[in-house]
């Protein structure tokens, strides 16, 4: 029960980093701190689709899966409804090279919003 706790935990957290990854550069446009966090996060992110590497998430997941005696993904909230999303079926080196150039994307996107806002609000002083 606790190896089932732990993978679920590291299976959300793993999905909550992917979500920051691509998204959380919009968190920038209310706290610009987030800026700090978020740029290296989404880096890594990006290298990680660019270099076809695992997370480190990835072999923690399954060592937890291996040490419970688990293989697959039976029943549950998480397992159902999360990790098809971050480990697609089908997943090649193509789409993960596209997922990376699309993080990226997203955050360039993001940040000349925010490096806008922040170039309006200093014309306004």
């Amino acid at each position: 029960m606790i190896f089932q706790a732990l993978i679920d935990l590291v299976v959300l957290l793993h999905f909550s980093f992917i979500l920051f990854a691509i998204f959380g550069g919009l968190l920038a446009l209310r706290w610009r701190c987030v800026l700090w966090i978020h740029a290296p996060a989404a880096l890594w992110a990006a290298l990680i689709e660019f270099g076809g590497w695992l997370c480190p998430l990835t072999p923690l997941e399954n060592w937890l899966r291996a040490a419970s005696g688990r293989a697959g993904y039976p029943g549950g909230f998480i397992e159902h409804y999360v990790v098809p999303i971050v480990y697609p079926p089908g997943l090649t080196r193509e789409l993960q090279v596209v997922l990376g150039v699309l993080v990226i994307i997203v955050n360039v996107v993001v940040y000349l919003l925010v490096w806008r806002r922040r170039l309006r609000a200093s014309m306004r002083r």
